[in-house]
């Protein structure tokens, strides 16, 4: 299992430098989310979609990201959103204190199974009752470039769908449905969508966006 904490100097690295791609889903968040609601941006980096957010009339935001220089800079984008650093797989609020949690190109960077369902778990303490979670984030690729890393990375850590960026020094994964469908088994869902994406790095993904809901149900097994 890979450390989730060995990215943050990546991260803090590539502040400032690096897009982040996956679009903001604006109908989804118009259908499913409220202006007035209290909306937690999960994995935030630098605040692009907090500040997308503000000026589509959302006042009552948060973000976390657990590194201190995407926070920094989202800071200075977003500077009535409440802002904080989080630790790794842990999110710095009380529970029951969101209706939405906003999770977009944060899997990629957890590679380990059971720390993605531990930060599910996270979301689910920190959503309310009723409260929604919308996911984006990378399927896998079936072109020959994606396959032949995967196949390479997956001996190293143990999932078809990982792989390394090595010139970089960041460690991602591309995601499996079925597995998708395991790690949000426990919310009802509300709305499933493939799409394209554009990467970082420039490139053409698969991609997805989830939506579900937080049931007493899915406290329970959190």
């Amino acid at each position: 299992m890979s450390d989730p904490a060995s990215g943050r100097s990546y991260w803090d690295a590539v502040a400032g430098k690096k897009e982040f791609t996956v679009p903001l889903p604006e109908a989804l968040l118009t259908r499913y989310v409220a202006s007035d609601a209290a909306l937690l941006d999960c994995g935030c980096g630098y605040g692009r979609s907090l500040a997308e957010l503000q000026s589509r009339g959302y006042r009552r935001l948060a973000g976390c990201d657990f590194s201190s220089a995407m926070i920094a800079l989202a800071r200075a984008r977003v500077p009535d959103a409440e802002l904080k650093v989080n630790a790794p797989l842990e999110l710095p609020f009380a529970d029951r204190c969101f209706d939405a949690v906003l999770l977009l190109a944060v899997l990629t960077c957890i590679i380990a199974d059971a720390d993605q369902q531990r930060m599910l778990g996270e979301i689910v303490r920190v959503l309310r009752p009723g409260g929604v979670v919308i996911a984006g984030d990378f399927l896998l690729n079936t072109d020959a470039r994606n396959q032949a890393r995967y196949r390479q990375y997956q001996a190293q850590f143990g999932t078809y769908g990982v792989f390394a960026l090595p010139e970089e020094g960041a460690v991602l994964r591309h995601h499996d449905r079925a597995w998708l469908e395991t790690l949000f088994a426990g919310f009802d869902a509300l709305d499933f969508q493939t799409t394209v994406y554009r990467t970082m790095n420039g490139h053409r993904s698969n991609g997805f966006y989830f939506v579900g809901k937080r049931t007493e149900r899915t406290g329970s097994n959190a």
